[in-house]
């Protein structure tokens, strides 16, 4: 199995977005992934579809998505239309029907599905959608801050 690295652009310095993308794609990244943070199922903020569909423009590389927010079926649509390749949502903010249904219409526009964890949420969590799941985001930090220690 090939190692993939998906830096995250949560610490780039905004002001020269543009130029941060282009640093980690020159040093060998092979996606970007890209923090969406509600202020409610975390406490911070972040990015939203129109940023993600700007960085569309910058970059070549795939583009994945991590929905940190309640109700992530709201922004799926929006998501997708912004240029997204990969969209993560966490099973603690879903149900397994809703995540099902929403696996289903990723898959129609061609993006993969992930499934994301809390690292204090037990495994078998996520069970009811791993046959949906193209894959899974084990969380080693609590969600809503970069720069977080390992767990």
């Amino acid at each position: 199995m090939k190692i993939r690295i998906a830096p995250s652009i949560l610490s780039a310095d905004f002001s020269c977005l543009d130029r941060e993308i282009k640093r980690v794609e020159d040093a060998g990244a092979d996606m970007i992934h890209i923090d969406v943070m509600d202020g409610h199922f975390v406490p911070n903020l972040t990015l939203g579809p129109a940023l993600v569909k700007s960085i569309r423009k910058t970059t070549k590389l795939p583009l994945d998505v991590h929905l940190m927010i309640e109700n992530p079926q709201q922004f799926i649509g929006p998501f997708i239309d912004a240029g997204s390749n990969m969209i993560t949502m966490h099973i603690e903010t879903i149900t397994p029907e809703e995540f099902r249904k929403q696996a289903k219409l990723i898959a129609s526009k061609g993006l993969l599905t992930g499934v994301s964890l809390n690292p204090d949420e037990p495994l078998d969590r996520i069970k009811p959608v791993l046959d949906v799941a193209d894959f899974v985001l084990v969380m080693s930090v609590h969600p809503g801050f970069s720069g977080q220690q390992f767990i």
